[in-house]
């Protein structure tokens, strides 16, 4: 495994009155602006980011926070990472849009070089992570209307229970977490929900109508749901004997996030379509995909389907540094390397405030006991104590630090976590 040499060094918890903080005004100003003026769609922790480098952040008072978010995997090469920032600051002093009215000279190279990072020919940028699902399902009927004989307007895609694409109306539509859903209805018919990880389950829902079948390979928001082994290359078999696609949501697990360029690739797995997104715009463009041969993304017409910052010079360029660093192979290793080490750390603290510890690579979703606390309340504990993490579906929590994080990073983390678990059993 390559050694990258942290850049920081940790922060002293045991000594949180010398620790520098944000004046009152500093803080609470930065939070009340956002609280009264930005739509309340989220539920932050309370920290004020103003900067970061590498696996860490620091906040407007100067304190310094490991990053184990990073972004939902956005900012899988760090923050502030120099080949990334070069690339954007060399494409910023020439050009950074012309929308595909017409050509750039940056959109070829990186298209060529994803489509071959993807073992693919064909590549349709877009920007967002929804914005590259919504493209795949409309890929998708396109391609079961005009090659499959599907009739017209009669397509279904399969889906799975606790799956997360985004929270366009379309989407919503096929997710069961009511509090995507709730209040935005009517909602998008076409769609079939099968328990995930059920292969049996899966083949039942096929009809002379189903076009696709779209997963992500590890659930994410579920709470780094990881399916039994068989059950992609089940999946795989199944929509290829019933002439179905088999789209593959690789937007968080993909790009080094589980130790291979993608989680497919664990189970020997190729997807008829790649999803992509997040660290696609290396944490500083956002950057999206839908990634397939041609017999199927040639389904799509001039004046179809379009985005105006689709496939823009600066992204384009962002995007290209970002598939020459994962073609080295350094990343997808030190995923697998460092997630090895933090999942042996998490599966100690099981019996201790800990139930159980799922995910892959650097990836790890943590069930904390329900009657020790809330995850909310174990992600503001490690927030004090210099970690930053996210909560999700009550008592599970997300680990998910930039890949360039350093062992020493890795082993600091699990013990802050460990810590926070005690102190929580002793009260």
């Amino acid at each position: 495994m390559t050694t990258l040499t942290p850049r920081h060094a940790h922060p002293d918890v045991t000594d949180a009155a010398s620790v520098p903080v944000a004046s009152v005004g500093n803080a609470v100003d930065a939070i009340a602006l956002e609280t009264a003026h930005a739509a309340h769609n989220y539920h932050p922790l309370e920290v004020v980011v103003a900067s970061g480098d590498g696996a860490w952040v620091t906040d407007v008072g100067g304190r310094r926070y490991l990053d184990c978010l990073a972004a939902y995997s956005a900012v899988n090469f760090g923050h502030s990472n120099p080949v990334l920032i070069n690339a954007a600051r060399a494409q910023l002093g020439r050009i950074t849009l012309t929308s595909r009215a017409f050509y750039n000279d940056q959109l070829g190279p990186f298209v060529t070089a994803l489509a071959e990072l993807c073992g693919k020919d064909m590549v349709l940028p877009m920007n967002t992570g929804a914005e590259a699902v919504e493209s795949g399902i409309k890929v998708a009927r396109a391609w079961g209307y005009r090659v499959k004989g599907v009739a017209a307007d009669q397509a279904n895609i399969i889906v799975a229970a606790g799956n997360f694409h985004g929270r366009t109306t379309t989407i919503i539509s096929f997710s069961d977490d009511e509090s995507a859903r709730s209040g935005f209805g009517p909602f998008t018919p076409g769609f079939r929900i099968v328990p995930f990880g059920n292969a049996a389950a899966l083949e039942a829902a096929i009809d002379e109508n189903t076009v696709a079948v779209l997963l992500e390979p590890i659930q994410g928001e579920a709470g780094i749901v990881v399916p039994p082994a068989d059950y992609l290359p089940s999946a795989r078999e199944i929509t290829t004997r019933n002439n179905v696609l088999f789209i593959a949501d690789e937007i968080q697990s993909g790009l080094g996030r589980t130790g291979a360029t993608f989680a497919c690739d664990l189970v020997g797995v190729v997807p008829d379509l790649y999803l992509l997104g997040k660290a696609l715009g290396g944490g500083i463009v956002p950057v999206s995909a839908v990634v397939g041969n041609a017999d199927i993304l040639g389904v799509l017409q001039p004046g179809e389907h379009g985005s105006t910052f689709g496939g823009n010079p600066l992204a384009a360029a962002v995007g290209l540094a970002v598939v020459k660093m994962l073609a080295t192979g350094e990343y997808q290793e030190r995923a697998r390397d460092l997630g090895a080490r933090l999942h042996d750390g998490l599966t100690a603290l099981v019996g201790h405030g800990v139930v159980e510890v799922r995910g892959a690579g650097l990836w790890a979703g943590i069930d904390i006991d329900p009657d020790l606390a809330p995850g909310r309340v174990v992600c503001e504990a490690l927030m004090a104590r210099g970690v930053l993490a996210k909560d999700t579906h009550g008592s599970t929590i997300r680990l998910a630090p930039p890949i360039v994080v350093s062992a020493e990073d890795v082993d600091w983390a699990v013990e802050q976590l460990r810590v926070v678990l005690e102190e929580l059993s002793a009260s």
